[in-house]
């Protein structure tokens, strides 16, 4: 393992870099994470570096202006080893190959002291312009850090730079006591990125028991070692670079365990702060608390902006902003409410895969597509992805916020899927046109929310009216329908009608059924596109067809059998009864129930 340390002509111009194996590096003034930004001599892209584990080679663009400069001669092409340094321009760049080994075997520190933040907010800097002019980089330095390794990297100097007599300074982490009784080495401590002011040296050797002690207890920790600096001729010092080290957790929710740990030496200089007591930190504590606050809530944001990267896929941009509004973890924990289930399913799926063995990705990539149909859909009408059932799609309306039109939505998106689908199979070579849907929507009360096991967690909604949409979804074969409803949707669906709406969606009362397995007749109702000239059915078609079904449902069959054959040939959904009339000779049977029994699922 090898670092790159840039170094420019002020402390704050400055990075160190793990250098990644055997890939070759671009470092220039415009090369991301790699730039240097703060020299004028360097190029856009100035140097290739290619570490291959044991040295590093340095090759000189060809567009670059400037020379590189390594043991004093204008070099284009060289091999650098460890310790060694190369020039440009202003800015000298050292290749580091000291390792990192976190110590639990430190001896007891001399002298041991906590600082909690509220008391160390109430002092005030004892020298404020130099201060200030450190704190001013913040800003810039988190415009400049695209990632958090970066964020890592700049605040790092940020805290070198502040803290005069700091030697050393890291981002580290303290895993939980399980993670560390089950940990190989470093007691489970990592190093998620660290410095030290001086490139020579034995390496960084924090001390794993400070860390963890700091995590555990919430507050900045400090460890003094009196064997070297103010306290003796003697320098010989515990830590590799220094007689002191403190750590300051995180605070917040998003902490994790992650800490600044900082050491240095209090027999190095500290210019104006020379008529300060040498044993007192609380000025660098306190600068480093405000360090410390600014990385937890940067972490804070970026939390909750993959919070919602992971939630954008299940929901619409209106639930998103709602959601953004609170906690989100409030918002996703599991409740009861009303929601409306819509199940979508592709027909003829395990047909296709069985003639499309040979060709599965082809056949994947056609699924895919289709599924992203009814989830694009299912989120424009700012409903909920709950889940995926092999090729089935499951969404969801009054959930994380109340809906009161929940049920008009769940509708408009039936009917927008089938629309698309209609219109594949009206072209002969869209990929999708051999695809035929059925589509179910229940309404009633469910448990929403994330749910799930340890292992396995998702969004999504359970309870029996997730079992009652899947259930009329599958129902649309037998009905000859491809969008059915339950008595509550419907309901809801005609409470909330705007009379004469064209662009409405219609529903019509189908038939009083009894599924199998279910021990009791459920009403079905089917949705229908607006009217308009392209709709088969009118308004009066649709209440020609509602009076026969009453009468089937008295019993008077043959007075339902007429009223049928009044309503336009082309409804495949009256067959549904006409042929059941039919098969029993236009007579109810004795003891009618007033439903019939499905016999197969």
């Amino acid at each position: 393992m090898a670092d790159l340390v840039v170094q420019g002509l002020q402390a704050h111009q400055r990075w160190r870099r793990a250098l990644p194996l055997d890939t070759p590096v671009p470092v220039g003034r415009g090369s991301g994470p790699w730039s240097i930004d703060w020299d004028p001599q360097i190029s856009r892209v100035h140097l290739e570096l290619n570490w291959d584990g044991q040295r590093l080679r340095v090759r000189r663009m060809p567009l670059s202006t400037n020379p590189v400069f390594f043991h004093g001669q204008q070099l284009d092409e060289f091999l650098v080893s460890g310790g060694e340094h190369f020039v440009v321009g202003a800015t000298r760049m050292t290749l580091v190959t000291r390792a990192v080994r976190v110590s639990m075997d430190l001896p007891s520190p001399d002298s041991q002291r906590k600082f909690a933040a509220d008391k160390l907010r109430k002092l005030e800097y004892q020298n404020v312009a130099q201060r200030i002019a450190v704190l001013a980089q913040l800003p810039d330095v988190i415009s400049r850090s695209v990632s958090e390794t970066d964020l890592h990297v700049n605040l790092v100097n940020v805290l070198l730079t502040g803290i005069r007599r700091a030697s050393s300074a890291a981002i580290v982490r303290c895993n939980s006591p399980e993670s560390r009784a089950a940990a190989d080495n470093d007691a489970g401590v990592e190093v998620l990125h660290w410095d030290q002011r001086l490139v020579t040296g034995d390496g960084f050797q924090p001390s794993g028991n400070l860390i963890c002690a700091a995590v555990e207890s919430g507050e900045t920790l400090l460890h003094v070692w009196k064997t070297g600096g103010v306290f003796g001729p003697d320098h010989a010092t515990i830590l590799n670079d220094g007689d002191w080290a403190f750590v300051t957790p995180l605070p917040g929710p998003s902490a994790d365990g992650v800490a600044i740990y900082v050491g240095g030496n209090y027999a190095l200089p500290m210019e104006s702060d020379r008529n300060s007591d040498p044993l007192d930190m609380r000025d660098d504590i306190k600068f480093t608390e405000l360090v410390a606050t600014t990385l937890a809530n940067l972490r804070h944001v970026r939390r909750l902006e993959r919070d919602q990267a992971s939630l954008r896929p299940f929901f619409s941009p209106v639930v998103l902003e709602a959601i953004a509004a609170s906690d989100a973890e409030d918002v996703l924990v599991p409740r009861e409410c009303e929601v409306s289930v819509l199940f979508c399913d592709l027909r003829g799926f395990s047909l296709k895969s069985e003639r499309a063995a040979e060709d599965l990705l082809e056949l994947l990539d056609r699924v895919s597509r289709a599924l992203g149909v009814t989830t694009r859909t299912i989120l424009e009408q700012r409903g909920v992805v709950g889940d995926f059932h092999g090729d089935s799609t499951m969404g969801f309306w009054g959930w994380p916020l109340d809906q009161p039109d929940r049920a008009q939505r769940a509708c408009r998106a039936a009917i927008e899927i089938q629309k698309h689908f209609d219109s594949f199979t009206a072209d002969q070579v869209h990929p999708l046109h051999d695809f035929r849907i059925g589509l179910g929507i229940a309404t009633g009360t469910a448990v929403a929310g994330r749910i799930g096991t340890d292992d396995q967690v998702k969004v999504t909604v359970f309870g029996p009216v997730v079992n009652l949409a899947s259930r009329l979804e599958m129902m649309t074969r037998q009905l000859r329908s491809e969008i059915l409803i339950d008595e509550r949707t419907d309901q809801l669906f005609r409470d909330a009608a705007t009379p004469g709406d064209p662009m409405a969606p219609r529903v019509r009362r189908l038939a009083v059924v009894q599924p199998a397995g279910m021990q009791t007749a459920i009403p079905v109702s089917q949705v229908l596109p607006p009217s308009g000239p392209s709709s088969l059915l009118t308004d009066d078609d649709i209440r020609l067809y509602e009076r026969a079904l009453d009468e089937f449902t008295r019993g008077n069959w043959a007075e339902a059998f007429d009223l049928l054959h009044r309503v336009p040939a082309g409804d495949r959904a009256k067959d549904f009864l006409t042929v059941y009339i039919a098969q029993h000779n236009r007579v109810a049977p004795p003891g009618w129930p007033g439903y019939i029994t499905l016999r197969e699922k």
